[in-house]
């Protein structure tokens, strides 16, 4: 009696039938998922169109005009505006004060960040007290923030600064908001202070997730603390640095409140950022389509930033794949 042999399930010669795609649900169930998500998202893009995509396009409208505040003027003039802000002194010393401001925050704010969240990761002794203090400062207003350090910097005998250099005998009177020497490093260590805690929070979060494991091993084989630093802790915290180096440069480049409050820009316009001349443009001298000008070259500016280094963390990441 002879028998048949069976062939594979996957047909002739034994190869694999490709998976089978899943049947398409009914065109019922896809128009109930369809008239339903519509009804959830809906009222997001109302309102993300009313407050973001209507402005941004009426932007572009008084950019390309010489319209003013009271709306008396809106002639069309096409590229006028932005040729003028192009040959506007102001406005490259105001973007040079911006990015300025930006270099001289950027680099404290994450490695000050980075410190405190280590800190803060291995203290034991009433930890809760050290994330409190240091991430206490970010939830505070910035005009508080402000007026608070108003009275750490302010000259002569009521600020605090002045009287701790004259305890140890420097020279006192100082004019951290009045020189142009020190205006600027005063605003960034107010910024510096009041801002740190987000990206501590972002650091100690990220500290918080490294396997515990990794250390153990390393502590086995003879590793010791800058070792580990040096080849587990950093290169875990890669990606987190990536966020909180954008999303400070952003912030940073974004600055007005502290300038505003703190010196309203002087010095001799020293420490006056882009925002803050494109607010006196509009607001005080009444051309609004000129300012808004320049508000979208310097959007553009903030742009060009972003995807630099989107492409190098794109390109850093496949290197390291």
């Amino acid at each position: 009696m002879t028998t048949t042999a069976r062939q594979p399930r996957g047909g002739v010669g034994g190869s694999v039938a490709p998976p089978s795609r899943p049947p398409a649900p009914p065109r019922g169930i896809r128009r109930h998922w369809s008239e339903h998500g519509l009804a959830f998202t809906g009222p997001f893009l109302l309102v993300y169109a009313a407050f973001l995509v209507v402005p941004l396009i009426w932007g572009v409208r008084m950019s390309l005009g010489n319209d003013d505040i009271a709306g008396t003027q809106s002639d069309f003039i096409g590229l006028d505006n932005y040729a003028e802000a192009l040959k506007d002194p102001d406005v490259w010393s105001s973007l040079w004060n911006t990015v300025w401001f930006t270099l001289l925050s950027t680099v404290p704010l994450v490695v000050i960040s980075l410190v405190l969240a280590l800190l803060a990761h291995h203290l034991r002794f009433v930890s809760w007290l050290w994330r409190l203090s240091w991430f206490a400062p970010f939830l505070l207003p910035s005009g508080v923030v402000c007026l608070l350090w108003l009275w750490v910097i302010y000259p002569s005998d009521f600020g605090f600064a002045d009287q701790l250099l004259a305890a140890f005998g420097l020279q006192p009177e100082i004019g951290w908001l009045t020189d142009t020497r020190y205006a600027m490093l005063s605003i960034v260590i107010t910024t510096v202070w009041w801002t740190v805690g987000f990206n501590f929070l972002l650091y100690l979060a990220a500290l918080q997730a490294i396997p515990r494991h990794l250390y153990e091993a390393a502590e086995i084989d003879g590793a010791g603390s800058w070792q580990r630093l040096r080849t587990i802790t950093l290169p875990m915290l890669s990606r987190t640095t990536g966020v909180v180096l954008v999303l400070q440069l952003l912030h940073s480049l974004k600055i007005f409140d502290q300038v505003y409050i703190m010196t309203g820009g002087g010095p001799d316009d020293s420490t006056r950022p882009i925002l803050q001349y494109v607010y006196q443009t509009g607001f005080t001298g009444y051309r609004i389509g000129y300012a808004s000008a320049i508000s979208y070259i310097f959007f553009a500016l903030i742009v060009i930033v972003s995807l630099i280094h989107l492409r190098l963390t794109r390109r850093s990441r496949e290197e390291n794949s």
